[in-house]
C-alpha cells in the first residue's frame, strides 16, 4: 500500500526539574545550597531513510512522545539529559504544521533535522544564592518540550516526471528505459502509485517518476492524479507523453492542453517547468495525425519526439535529450522552512494565557507554558524583541498580577532561565 500523506502528533521531552539541596558534611558549617540542574528533555529528530518508500508505518502509530530529562540531584549533580528520539521517514518527506500548513522541514538531505526541541532543565537552588539570600529553598522547573500536530507529505525526489492521460504508455516507457517493472495492462489507472526508475545514459544517470494518469479535473480531486500531483513538484523536467494515435477516440492536442491546464491549476510552478513532448504510439498512427500534432507542438516552441514505447523506437533519443536538458537545469527542488512570523508568535500567546506566579524569598517566579516558545524566539539584546516581550507580559496580565502581589522596584522576576529586575 502506498501512503504519501499522514498526520501525526509529536511531543518532545520536558526538561528535568532543578533540585533543592544543601551541602551537609561533618565539620563543615553552613555548607550552602548544592542542588543540581535538571537534564534536557529529548529532542524529536527526523532522519531520511532510503530503505523506506512510503509513510504507511505512520498510519498505525500516530503519537510520538519523547522521554523527559531527569531531575537534578544533591552535591551539584545535574540530571541526565536524554538522547534525541529519532523518527525515520522516506527521503523527500516534507514536514508541515497541521494547523497552519507552515513548512517546518524538508527531509531530503542526510543531516538529521530537529522538529520539536526538548525542554531545557531547570536550575537547582545552587544558582540562587546571593549575599542577601544565602538559603534559597526553591529551584526552577524544567522547560516544557515543544509539541506539534504535523502533516507528513512525501514528495518524491525525481529529476524527470512522466505525465499524461491514463493508458498513453507512461508505464511502458519507464519499463523499457530503466529497470523499473510497473504493472502494464490495457485499461485505465493500471498504475495506482508513483513508480521510480533510474535511467542510465553512458556515465550519467537520472531518476524518472511515472506519475499515475491524470484526467480533466485532477487538480480538483477527479481520478487518481490529484493524489500524486505533489510528486511532480520536485521534478526538474517534465516529459509529457501523448497518445498520438487517437485509438481511444481522444484528440492528442486537446489531451495535451487539458493536462497542462491541470498542472497549472495545481501549481503555477508546475506550469513553468521545462517540457519535452513525447508523441507515443506512432506505430499505430497515420502520417496525417502525426504531422498535425507535430505542427501544433512546433508552434508552442517545444521539442517533439516521435516514439513507440512498445517497440522502443525513438526512446533512446528521447532519454538522451532529457539527459542533455537536465545538465542545464538547477538541482532537485528543496522546500525551505517557513519561520514563525511575529503574528504567529502572538497567536501562540493568545491560545493559552494561563500562568502562575509564586514569591520565593523575594523572587517572583512566573510559570506559563505558552510563554516558553515566545521566550525562545525573542532576542533580549534586540530592542524590538525586548519591547515585544514586555508588551506580551503586560497584555497577558502578568505585570498586573505582579503589582497586585506587591512587587517593588528592583525586585527580581524569574521566567524560566531569564531573570530581570522589575522597573515601574
Amino acid at each position: 500500500m502506498f501512503a504519501d500523506k499522514v498526520n501525526i502528533s509529536i511531543k518532545a521531552g520536558d526538561g528535568g526539574n532543578g533540585a533543592v539541596s544543601f551541602h551537609r558534611e561533618k565539620y563543615v558549617a553552613a555548607g550552602g545550597p548544592d542542588g543540581g540542574d535538571g537534564g534536557k528533555g529529548s529532542d524529536i529528530v527526523f532522519v531520511a531513510d532510503d530503505s523506506l518508500s512510503t509513510l504507511i508505518d505512520f498510519r498505525y502509530k500516530k503519537k510520538y512522545i519523547a522521554p523527559n530529562g531527569e531531575p537534578g540531584g544533591a552535591k551539584r549533580c545535574s540530571g541526565k539529559s536524554m538522547e534525541p528520539t529519532v523518527i525515520r521517514v522516506p527521503r523527500g518527506t516534507v514536514v508541515k504544521d497541521a494547523k497552519t500548513g507552515r513548512i517546518m522541514a524538508d527531509i531530503s538531505g542526510d543531516e538529521p533535522v530537529v522538529i520539536a526541541r526538548g525542554g531545557k532543565g531547570g536550575w537547582g537552588n545552587m544558582h540562587f544564592a546571593t549575599p542577601t539570600r544565602q538559603i534559597p529553598r526553591f529551584s526552577k522547573p524544567g522547560f516544557p518540550g515543544e509539541k506539534f500536530e504535523v502533516t507528513l507529505e512525501l514528495k518524491l525526489l525525481a529529476d524527470v516526471g512522466l505525465v499524461g492521460f491514463p493508458n498513453v504508455g507512461k508505464s511502458t516507457l519507464i519499463s523499457v528505459v530503466s529497470a523499473a517493472k510497473p504493472k502494464i495492462a490495457n485499461y485505465h489507472f493500471t498504475t495506482l502509485s508513483p513508480v521510480l526508475g533510474v535511467v542510465k545514459r553512458g556515465e550519467k544517470s537520472f531518476v524518472m517518476a511515472d506519475i499515475p494518469g491524470l484526467i480533466e479535473g485532477a487538480s480538483e480531486g477527479a481520478g487518481l492524479g490529484h493524489e500524486f500531483l505533489r510528486h511532480v513538484e520536485r521534478c526538474r523536467l517534465i516529459i509529457h507523453v501523448v497518445d498520438v494515435s487517437g485509438i481511444e477516440g481522444r484528440d492528442p492536442i486537446k489531451d495535451y492542453e487539458k493536462i497542462n491546464a491541470e498542472l497549472a491549476n495545481f501549481s503555477e510552478d508546475l506550469s513553468e517547468l521545462p517540457q519535452i513532448v513525447a508523441a507515443n504510439k506512432c506505430d499505430l498512427a497515420d502520417e496525417e495525425q502525426i504531422t498535425r500534432f507535430e505542427e501544433y507542438i512546433a508552434g508552442k516552441g517545444l521539442k517533439l519526439f516521435k516514439i513507440s514505447a512498445a517497440t522502443t523506437e525513438g526512446t533512446a533519443e528521447l532519454m538522451d535529450e532529457a539527459c542533455a536538458e537536465l545538465d542545464k537545469l538547477p538541482p532537485v527542488k528543496r522546500f525551505e522552512p517557513t519561520p514563525l512570523s511575529l503574528a504567529e508568535l502572538e497567536q501562540i500567546a493568545e491560545e493559552k494565557r494561563s500562568f502562575s506566579i509564586t514569591n520565593e524569598d523575594g523572587v517572583f517566579i512566573v510559570t506559563a507554558d505558552w510563554l516558553a516558545p515566545i521566550l525562545y524566539n525573542c532576542n533580549m539584546e534586540d530592542y524590538e524583541s525586548l519591547q515585544y516581550f514586555q508588551r506580551v507580559l503586560r497584555q497577558s496580565g502578568i505585570i498586573d498580577e505582579l503589582e497586585r502581589m506587591g512587587i517593588e522596584e528592583d525586585d527580581v522576576v524569574s521566567i524560566y532561565d531569564f531573570e530581570f529586575n522589575y522597573v515601574r
